[in-house]
């Protein structure tokens, strides 16, 4: 995905002292960010101009000690054709020399009024998630109680319905029919929908609904986090599942593996309450209460007890 700088600005909602149209559409290609503190002393040796270059109160305090001309020559090497922009922190008044050699150099100059490292982790953050490398599966993910569940199954199974009855039962759609999923860090993945299908969901039988505009804005979300991952399939006497909550199965997405939990689904099955529970009772574990265990240990007093008896 190709992020401008206009993109950046209008998200983290910056102001552009200088820039035209040209110099924000200039593309961001990397989500690293450099604070050019080195390089205002003259080291240039490690310097990546196609990174953003942060200017904090560190910097700002410093060039505040050079002259004029040293802080022009200082701009002039740090500003080149690759530069996506220059963005000052804490509202910090801009220097002459630093607009001079912009427009010199044709690099847009932003100013930021939150904190250097807010803004910085705010700037990183953002740019790390469109930036990511992107991987498309089939399924449908929702948000339910804030975890993010993917529901993945055979084509007809029922996904798209179940992902209805959660929403209808107060949880939000993120995503139908295709998940975009990113990993965020190494242990993280993010899922969000095609930008054609937002907030769309279709049924067949029905065909496509707008889930923002019947159900309203509680009702959806633009991304999550994808934490646990149910499977549907169609129950059959032969098929084995999990009876006691013992499966360690996993799937791995962008190299970060999520349990997986298989549900069987037949007639007169409310696969949605299932999901739900299921959600809820993979929380639990995650908090330190296994339900499992809970039952394994009265097994075993009542079997210690009868064996006294």
């Amino acid at each position: 995905m190709t992020v401008t700088v206009k993109m950046l600005v209008d998200k983290l909602k910056l102001k552009v002292v200088y820039g035209n149209e040209e110099l924000l559409a200039k593309a961001i290609t990397t989500a690293d960010i450099s604070r050019p503190g080195l390089e205002m002393a003259g080291y240039f040796d490690y310097y990546s101009p196609e990174r953003l270059q942060l200017v904090g109160m560190k910097e700002w305090t410093y060039l505040k000690t050079m002259t004029a001309n040293n802080r022009y020559s200082v701009f002039a090497n740090i500003f080149r054709e690759e530069t996506p922009a220059v963005v000052v922190a804490r509202g910090l008044e801009i220097p002459e020399e630093m607009l001079q050699a912009a427009k010199e150099n044709g690099v847009a100059v932003l100013q930021g009024r939150n904190s250097t490292s807010s803004l910085s982790g705010d700037m990183s953050w953002y740019l790390n998630s469109q930036l990511a490398e992107r991987t498309s599966v089939h399924g449908v993910l929702v948000d339910i109680y804030g975890m993010g569940v993917l529901i993945q199954g055979d084509s007809g199974i029922g996904k798209s319905e179940t992902a209805l009855e959660l929403v209808k039962r107060g949880h939000r759609l993120v995503a139908d029919d295709r998940v975009d999923i990113y990993a965020k860090d190494e242990g993280t993945l993010w899922g969000e929908p095609a930008e054609i299908l937002l907030h769309l969901l279709e049924i067949r039988g029905v065909g496509i609904i707008d889930v923002m505009s019947l159900y309203g804005a509680s009702a959806v979300r633009d991304s999550s986090q994808v934490q646990l991952c149910i499977y549907l399939e169609n129950f059959e006497n032969d098929e084995v599942f999990d009876r006691l909550g013992n499966s360690n199965e996993e799937i791995e997405l962008q190299g970060v593996k999520i349990p997986r939990i298989r549900i069987p689904v037949k007639t007169g099955r409310n696969v949605s309450v299932v999901i739900e529970a299921a959600a809820m009772n993979y929380r639990a574990k995650q908090m330190g209460y296994d339900a499992t265990k809970t039952f394994k240990d009265r097994l075993t007093d009542l079997i210690s007890k009868n064996g006294e008896d």
